[in-house]
């Protein structure tokens, strides 16, 4: 009998939104879980300063195909797109003008080369956008991303939201055979309520399963 399974290295990024704000946590909204807190982000600084560069690095351009999206902004790393708003929440927006040979700015950041991660608890606090076409996302993919590519590093997506289904949360998990639309996907539903309106925690837990073979 052998015990046969793959464990990849995720990074973190987070992407897009009119006015996307991630906040510090509240550890005591949430049920002891057992885990130990290895690292976090706080979003900690002066209004107008950009995020901490030990922690995160900037996508910047359109990627291919729009990221592989049709997407229409162009990524910069320009505090206009992402900042601290001096409040222990980070900033990303989305802004209509021409730039670079696109409408729109956004600013996508990534953990890649920094920071990666391996089993346990991934979590943000967020307050996303509303309005036809926005697509914020809270998301990982696979830290072997350039040496294997899409989908084969695997991707984990946490959160992502339609900005015209602002109460709707969509959480997928991409690999070789179960990507794009064939992706194992759940969604989530606020009732009489919008993730907009507030702040909401959106997490997943990661554990190890084995895969035996006879």
């Amino acid at each position: 009998m052998n015990s046969t399974y793959k464990i990849f290295s995720y990074i973190l990024i987070l992407s897009f939104g009119f006015l996307l704000m991630i906040g510090c946590m509240d550890t005591n909204e949430l049920p002891d879980r057992g885990y130990t807190l290895v690292w976090s982000d706080e979003f900690d600084g002066t209004t107008g300063d950009p995020p901490n560069p030990e922690f995160w690095n900037y996508d910047i351009g359109t990627g291919d195909n729009g990221w592989g999206n049709n997407e229409l902004q162009y990524y910069t790393d320009r505090t206009e797109n992402i900042h601290i708003d001096g409040k222990g929440n980070l900033v990303i927006k989305a802004i209509n003008e021409p730039f670079a040979g696109r409408n729109f700015t956004s600013a996508r950041i990534t953990t890649k080369g920094l920071k990666e991660f391996r089993f346990g608890r991934i979590e943000a606090r967020i307050q996303t956008p509303f309005g036809q076409g926005l697509w914020p996302a809270f998301w990982m993919l696979g830290a072997n991303i350039d040496g294997v590519g899409w989908p084969q590093a695997g991707e984990m997506d946490i959160m992502e939201l339609r900005g015209q289904q602002p109460s709707t949360s969509i959480g997928s998990i991409h690999g070789p055979g179960y990507s794009a639309g064939e992706a194992i996907s759940g969604s989530f539903q606020l009732f009489d309520s919008r993730f907009d309106t507030e702040f909401h925690v959106f997490a997943i837990e990661w554990g190890l399963i084995s895969l035996i073979s006879l």
